[in-house]
């Protein structure tokens, strides 16, 4: 485990050693993110990110039943930071991330969001029972590292990326790759011929995203019993307007699905499958994402949570800015 530590410990201070090296809306969550359902793609564009991310693992369903065994309810509420860079004077295929998150883990004010306004007051329906709670301060850390490639002269279009997280939640290295805001329409014109009738502006902003990403888990303070490894599956559609010159979207919408293999096993030790659906807003320089565990039917465990982000990257120095 102190290895591990170690490991990760490098992966972080060689990303930050990174960026003051080069010193210079949407930006990489922090763990869980990615098991609850969040979008996981790496960032397009730099990005200097800060908000609040709530996460909250229910030890029950409405019906009473256990989802395994872990014997509390966690609600974490983590105020966020992450730093994206594209190194594009030195390595322009190849950007950097760190993103961390601490604060109170709490039963609020996730309890109020899933049983009296969601469950009670807009679907009512049966709320989830609360036992024993985690009252802790809690903390995550990942940093990672991205390879980019260009396809049919679309920018940073094919992705292949490494990293870690630590912290009081669990212990992972991961791998990801796969594709972001592909333009399909932008691909046929280039095949046939160009599409300018009322279809080509109907579809001309529409993205499609994709990605698969593999896990190695060690157990933390908060979760324990964890899966060894985990798989999971990502993909999106998003459609907005970006700025000219470059990937980042000033206005978007963006719906997404996650299938994975899950982190956390039964009593049997068996890793249990999960199923989310995911739904973000973006109006430069604001971004705000839910996500939740309706699309598995279950409502307990990983079950539902969401951020809300500012960028603050037009803050900085113009001299900073080299993308």
């Amino acid at each position: 485990m102190r290895s591990l530590h170690f490991f990760l410990a490098i992966v972080c201070m060689a990303s930050v050693s990174c960026w003051i090296r080069i010193a210079p809306v949407f930006a990489e969550t922090p763990a869980p993110g990615i098991h609850w359902g969040a979008l996981g793609y790496p960032d397009q564009e730099p990005t200097l990110t800060t908000g609040l991310s709530i996460f909250r693992f229910t030890e029950f369903n409405a019906e009473g039943e256990r989802f395994n065994d872990i014997k509390e309810t966690i609600g974490l509420n983590l105020i966020t930071m992450s730093w994206t860079e594209h190194w594009i004077s030195h390595w322009p295929d190849w950007s950097t991330n760190f993103t961390i998150g601490i604060g109170p883990t709490r039963n609020q004010p996730t309890e109020w969001l899933q049983n009296d306004l969601i469950h009670d007051s807009i679907w009512g329906i049966p709320q989830v029972p609360v036992e024993e709670k985690r009252n802790q301060t809690d903390f995550a850390i990942a940093s990672s590292i991205t390879r980019w490639w260009e396809v049919a002269e679309q920018k940073r279009l094919v992705f292949l990326s490494g990293g870690g997280q630590t912290g009081s939640l669990y212990h992972e290295v991961f791998a990801r790759g796969g594709v972001r805001r592909w333009s399909p329409l932008h691909t046929f014109e280039r095949m046939v011929t160009p599409v300018e009738n009322w279809f080509g502006c109907l579809v001309r902003p529409m993205r499609v995203s994709g990605m698969v990403r593999a896990g190695r888990i060690f157990t933390g303070a908060a979760f324990h019993d964890l899966a060894n490894t985990v798989y999971t599956a990502q993909g999106s559609i998003s459609y907005g307007w970006y700025t000219p010159g470059t990937l980042r979207p000033w206005m978007e919408i963006e719906a997404g699905a996650t299938f994975g293999s899950g982190i956390f096993n039964d009593d049997q030790g068996v890793s249990l499958g999960e199923q989310f659906w995911t739904l973000a807003f973006r109006v430069h320089p604001f971004t705000f994402e839910s996500w939740n565990d309706q699309l598995g039917n279950k409502d307990f465990g990983p079950t539902y949570g969401g951020r809300l982000m500012i960028d603050l990257y037009f803050l900085l120095p113009n001299s900073w800015i080299d993308s």
